[in-house]
Parts: structure tokens; C-alpha cells; sequence
């Protein structure tokens, strides 16, 4: 929606007291006058200032009210800037854990206060490098002694089901949250776990007999006075669901893709080369932010993000995106993000007129892109035409480093031993001519002790 120079962020209107908009390309959030009581509450109480320096919150400037986009603004405050949007679905395991126990922190934090979280949403939470951070500066207001929290349900939706769900069955379970935006509903959460998790006391009270409970209490009026909660039992359930959280563990199996540099054709000599030829390269064009797409471990992820880019990792295993996380996290690195993305078939728009939730082609705008040991992949694995993939690369960034694995490379091999080679598109004189439709090659290197070459490109 637009306002003359104004454009209204197409996933902000659910709440009355406020929304997000952009001025002039840069994103501000108008506070309502339904909003000023909690937010000065929020302020004037000591909250905002205990998050900000948790660094739990996002913090913000004030800024004019001349740049209101509707006549009930109270205040405009402009938030940091986070460098990429994610989603929950596309967070590996303990990056969703992480965001539940920073929920449950902040709701502690906020008790003390004598606030609570009126909503628990998953998307409150974005994701600067390792670090979860709350975003949503209105998801605040006055706590009422005696009320339950109202988030509860939400929350167990939005982090515990899905957590549950990976634990107990599959970590693909957690591209459920793609079909159900407003979180996993309970009783189908209830019928896919397994009967013994009943014997587990927390997910029987927040799962089970939760589900039940939402059963049993379809189209009837609730008298709210029977429904009491104490702030030291809210307080209890808060220690409850964390304590229930942290314990969780993702069990681990051997994938596809795990391990894959222990099985790779390089030599040593060659694999060290290759990280010469990505790491001068990166330095020659200097990015502010690179998309490493098929990231694998993530090593090449790592060089680029210690040149100082933001750099988004991408792989279709969540394996191995959480095995970059915690390394990420171990080594405290705000430089690297990494995400459970399928190339083939990325996020897309959801929500409201599929504009809630952005695609992921739409939120990726970078500097460089990284596609290393990939086009065999998309192109023979995937039957993908080599004009497809280019003009998808350069959709995405101004750069391209880019790796092109030739048909004689055992890799590529093992890929059409059981299928007939219907590519005759694929090789390197039909590659450097579509690709130069839409970058122009600056450079290429050969990769010592390998067919393989790396190529620098610049869209054009």
C-alpha cells in the first residue's frame, strides 16, 4: 500500500496500537494513540532500556512526527536495521530453540516489570548472524494480575510444536510452519507424535492435554474468572517451558550431503586453491553482502563472511545449516547467517494476498553471490536449463563467483551413471555463452589438480 512517499509494510496490519512503513526507502514504525499507554509503559518502566542492553531487543531512535503516515500517530521511532529477513521455516533447529528461549527470557524480563507479551509469534524474532533479537517493539502491554498469558497457545504453536515435531519425528517437519503461518495447530501436533511422548509430562501438559483442552473449548463462552493465573505460577510455567526446551536434542543420522568435502574429488592441493582463488576474489570486489547458495559446511561461507560481508548461507539440509550455526555461534560470528533453503523450490509469498511473508528471490538483493560445486546439481540433478539458472543468479546479486564442474569430472559422473545424458547443453563453451547474456566474465581460474574452473561475473 502506498501513501504518496509513504509505503505501508505489506505484513503490518494486524495491530491496532501501531505498523511499520517506508519513508524514502528507510523503514519506520508509527505508534498509535491505542499504543501510547503500553509504550510509555515500556519505556518509562525500566523495560526497553533492561532489552536493549541484553542487546534482546531492537533498539530505536525517535524521530519527527512529521513523517506520520496517518493522523492518530503518537510517536514515529525508526528501528536498526536488520542486513536479512528470515523466517522460521527456514531456520534450522537450534536457531528456533534459540528464539523460544529468548521469548521466554524476554517474557520473564517483562513480568518483572510488570509487563507481558501480548503475542509469542516466531516472527517477532529475526536473526543478526547468530544472534536471535526481538523486533516487534509493541508486542508489550500492561500486565493485569490474575490474567493467564494470553501468548501461551501461541507459543506452543509457534516454537514448541515445531521443536516437538523435529525431536520426536523428522526435522522437515519444520516446513510445517510454511502451511500453518499462525503456528502448528496442537491436535494435529497431538496426532503426529509419537504415544510415547505422552509418557513426557512437559509435552503431555503443553501438547496433549493442551490440544484437548482447545477441543473441549471450541464454540464455548469461557467465563474468564475461572481462569486465574497468579504472576508466581506464570512465572512457573515460563521456567517450565524454557527448562522443557533447553533440554531438547535433535537426534542425528547420517545425510546425503553431510560430510560431503570428506567424499569430494579434490586433492587437498586443489581444495586449498579453490579457497585461494573464492577468498582473492572476494577481496578484489570487496561485498558488502554475499548469498553462498548450496553452502554445504559452509567453509567458503565463512572465508567470505571474514572479509566483513554479511553473508547468507544456504543449504537444503538442515544437517548441516545447523551444524553452521553452532559453529557460528561457538565462534560468535554476526557475520554469518545460515538458512534452510531448497533452490529448486525456495520460500514463497504467504499470508494475506501471499504478501505476510516475502519469497525468498524477493528478500535476497546482495552483492555477490557464491555457487560453488552447484551447476552440475541444478543442472543434471535437477533438469534445470543453463539460461534458468543464469538468469536466476543474477536476479539475486551484482556479482557472481561461480564454479563449473565439466561433464568428465567424476562427480558429475556418478551423477549420470543411472540416466541417460539427455544435457548436451551442458559444457563449458555453451555455459560461458549463456552466462554472458546476462553478466560479463571478468576472470576465470583454472583450479590446480582439477578440471574445474572458478569465474568472476558482473551482471550486466
Amino acid at each position: 500500500m502506498t501513501m504518496g512517499r509513504i509505503f505501508l509494510e505489506s505484513s503490518s496490519f494486524r495491530d491496532p496500537e501501531g505498523f511499520l512503513f517506508f519513508y524514502n526507502g528507510k523503514l519506520y514504525r508509527q505508534i498509535n494513540q491505542k499504543g501510547k499507554n503500553n509504550f510509555d509503559l515500556l519505556i518509562n518502566s525500566g523495560l526497553y532500556q533492561k532489552l536493549v542492553e541484553k542487546k534482546f531487543l531492537i533498539p530505536h531512535t525517535e524521530v519527527s512526527l512529521k513523517i506520520a503516515a496517518t493522523k492518530d500517530a503518537y510517536k514515529i521511532i525508526k528501528p536498526q536495521s536488520i542486513p536479512f529477513i528470515s523466517y522460521p521455516y527456514e531456520w534450522s533447529f537450534s536457531q528456533l530453540k534459540d528464539a523460544a528461549i529468548l521469548t521466554l527470557e524476554i517474557q520473564k524480563i517483562a513480568l518483572e516489570h510488570n509487563m507481558s507479551l501480548k503475542d509469542a509469534s516466531a516472527y517477532n524474532i529475526q536473526f543478526i548472524g547468530y544472534k536471535p533479537i526481538f523486533i516487534d517493539t509493541l508486542s508489550f502491554e500492561r500486565y493485569q494480575e490474575g490474567e493467564p498469558w494470553i501468548a501461551y497457545r501461541q507459543f506452543c504453536q509457534h516454537f514448541l510444536a515445531p521443536l516437538s515435531l523435529i525431536i520426536e519425528r523428522d526435522p522437515r517437519f519444520n516446513l510445517l510452519l510454511r502451511d500453518f503461518i499462525d503456528g502448528i495447530p496442537l491436535d494435529l501436533v497431538s496426532h503426529t507424535l509419537p504415544l510415547t511422548t505422552k509418557l513426557k509430562l512437559p509435552l503431555l501438559t503443553h501438547i496433549h492435554f493442551h490440544a484437548l483442552n482447545q477441543k473441549r473449548m471450541v464454540n464455548k463462552r469461557v467465563d474468564k474468572n475461572k481462569y486465574k493465573m497468579k504472576k508466581l505460577q506464570m512465572f512457573a510455567l515460563i521456567e517450565n517451558l524454557k527448562s522443557t526446551i533447553e533440554k531438547m536434542k535433535m537426534k542425528k543420522f547420517q545425510t546425503e550431503w553431510q560430510k560431503y568435502y570428506h567424499f569430494m574429488n579434490y586433492s587437498n592441493k586443489a581444495f586449498e586453491n579453490k579457497k585461494f582463488i573464492v577468498k582473492n576474489l572476494l577481496y578484489k570486489i570487496k561485498p558488502q553482502s554475499v548469498i553462498d547458495l548450496g553452502a554445504n559446511e559452509g567453509i567458503f561461507s565463512q572465508i567470505a563472511s571474514q572479509t566483513g560481508a554479511y553473508t547468507i548461507a544456504c543449504d537444503i539440509d538442515p544437517f548441516v545449516v545447523e551444524e553452521i550455526y553452532l559453529k557460528a555461534k561457538k565462534n560468535k560470528n554476526k557475520y554469518l547467517l545460515p538458512l534452510v533453503v531448497d533452490l529448486t523450490n525456495p520460500s514463497p509469498g504467504l499470508g494475506w494476498q501471499n504478501k505476510e511473508r516475502k519469497p525468498f528471490s524477493e528478500r535476497v538483493k546482495v552483492d555477490c553471490v557464491l555457487a560453488l560445486a552447484l551447476i552440475h546439481h541444478l543442472a543434471i540433478s535437477n533438469n534445470l536449463p543453463l539460461e534458468l539458472i543464469s538468469q536466476y543468479f543474477a536476479s539475486l546479486g551484482k556479482y557472481l563467483i561461480i564454479e563449473f564442474v565439466p561433464k568428465q569430472d567424476s562427480n558429475v559422473q556418478i551423477l549420470l551413471q543411472n540416466r541417460k545424458d539427455i544435457f548436451d547443453e551442458y559444457s563449458k563453451e555453451a555455459f560461458e555463452k549463456i552466462f554472458s547474456k546476462y553478466f560479463q566474465i571478468l576472470e576465470k581460474k583454472k583450479i590446480k589438480e582439477s578440471k574445474r574452473e572458478v569465474y568472476l561475473m558482473k551482471r550486466k
